[in-house]
């Protein structure tokens, strides 16, 4: 419980950080509703209560486009403490049996946004080091949170992950029965029942979401494509000859099953926003570009485009991280020059913790 941040939603009777200084008092209370919770399979209706914060994804989108935010929920403290207890045994039991998808990265112990990139870019890297060129493939899913179908996460809880008795009701119990409120500064929208999706902000919600997709990555490799997820980030890669002239049917075909099977499973691929990439030397790439049909989904040809963003880490078509040090560098020496102003009138203290946040950290991140 000391490692939850403190975050009080409008539907906690006292506020959270209240609990964490009385938790010396509070822990055998806090147990006995704990344990009462996963005995009986049954999680209180008013702790599936959230209060929903529309929050824009980057600043550079438009504002008046509600696509461009994400709903994210502020839950009750009493039930991400329950929603903790789960996460750990649920881990534990996923590290067990060995139902991890050996090439999901997101929320497992060991594995990062770093681990999934050098496994990416090192596959790739070892294509062109055989003279291949690869097709990399980012897929786009729209609100995927929030379009998850209970009874399919359900059944790959049971018939996948084998659990079953009160540890699946109190699953059954975690999905179902769940409301929201929209929270606009002070206004409040009318309480709303919920009937798919997990919430954003949850501790469980991309714990479930990595269970929802594992058969993604059997057809991926049916289809003899590389693939690699982190939580709702899918990529997708064929390295081949460059005088080959089948792949980009190959892939479409692929892509085609891929979306099939995520409409069955009520997930939304997103064409407008799927990006694909060919990876290999400039020259060979420009000339094949020139060649080749983009793949198509949905009758609409794919973006092609020369750099993607990948779990914020940008990559070139060579390969080079040209890009991505640039924006590094650029984004470095813009905060310095802020952090620089403030010398005089801040101590040192405060100083380095800025620099840590706004600097090193950029430095730092997957600088494997």
């Amino acid at each position: 419980m000391q490692h939850l941040y403190i975050t009080t939603c409008i539907f906690d009777p006292c506020p959270s950080w209240l609990i964490k200084e009385c938790l010396g008092d509070w822990t055998p209370l806090l147990t006995m509703i704990i344990n009462a919770s996963l005995e009986e399979g049954y999680l209180p209706a008013a702790l599936k209560r959230a209060s929903v914060r529309p929050l824009l994804k980057q600043a550079s989108l438009d504002p008046g486009d509600l696509g461009n935010y994400r709903p994210v929920s502020n839950l009750p403290f009493l039930g991400k403490v329950i929603e903790k207890v789960v996460a750990g045994f649920l881990r534990e039991h996923l590290d067990q049996f060995d139902f991890y998808d050996r090439f999901q990265s997101g929320f497992r112990p060991g594995h990062s946004t770093e681990t999934a990139l050098v496994k990416v870019v090192s596959d790739l890297l070892i294509s062109l080091d055989r003279g291949l060129v690869a097709f990399l493939v980012q897929l786009d899913l729209s609100s995927a949170f929030d379009t998850i179908d209970h009874g399919i996460l359900l059944h790959r809880l049971e018939h996948l992950l084998g659990i079953s008795g009160s540890v699946l009701s109190w699953f059954c119990s975690f999905l179902e029965g769940r409301s929201q409120v929209v929270q606009l500064g002070s206004s409040l929208s009318a309480l709303a029942g919920i009937s798919c999706g997990v919430p954003q902000g949850s501790i469980l919600a991309p714990m479930l979401f990595s269970i929802y997709l594992l058969p993604l990555g059997a057809i991926a490799e049916r289809c003899g494509l590389g693939f690699h997820c982190y939580a709702d980030d899918v990529q997708l890669y064929l390295a081949f000859p460059a005088n080959s002239s089948e792949v980009p049917e190959v892939l479409e075909n692929c892509l085609s099953e891929i979306q099939s099977w995520m409409a069955g499973n009520w997930l939304r691929l997103n064409p407008r926003k799927t990006e694909i990439m060919l990876v290999g030397r400039e020259r060979l790439c420009e000339s094949l570009l020139g060649s080749l049909s983009p793949p198509s989904l949905n009758g609409a040809d794919l973006r092609v485009v020369k750099v993607t963003k990948s779990l914020g880490v940008f990559l070139d078509a060579s390969l080079t991280l040209e890009r991505q040090i640039s924006s590094v560098v650029s984004s470095g020496f813009f905060h310095l020059r802020n952090i620089c102003r403030l010398r005089l009138v801040l101590p040192h203290d405060s100083l380095s913790t800025l620099m840590h946040a706004f600097v090193t950290s950029r430095l730092d991140y997957c600088n494997a």
